[in-house]
């Protein structure tokens, strides 16, 4: 049976698997319609996803596809959300898990 720590464990990493699902999604929704010149998600919901756990999968999306990638406020706002995402998650890690 998993102890209370581990149901918390598994919890988070569903949760940062769907909402970095979510990221990776919206990212390559955008690029669609920014190629096909269709009306665009609004940064705000960009950067809501990736505050809310998506950072990586957003970054290494946008990467990857090549969007927004001579946008200076998402190739340094990401990876600083990202970073502070990680030391969030070593904290939760540390006191409450392990």
């Amino acid at each position: 049976m998993f102890s209370e720590n581990r149901w918390l464990l598994l919890l988070l990493l569903v949760y940062f698997l769907s909402i970095s699902f979510y990221s990776a999604a919206l990212t390559c929704t955008d690029k669609r319609l920014a190629v096909k010149g269709g009306r665009r998600i609004p940064e705000k919901k960009l950067f809501g996803a990736a505050l809310l756990g998506g950072g990586a999968a957003m970054y290494i999306t946008m990467r990857i596809i090549r969007h927004k990638t001579l946008h200076k406020r998402f190739m340094i706002g990401l990876p600083l959300i990202l970073f502070v995402q990680t030391v969030l998650v070593c904290f939760i890690l540390i006191k409450f898990v392990i």
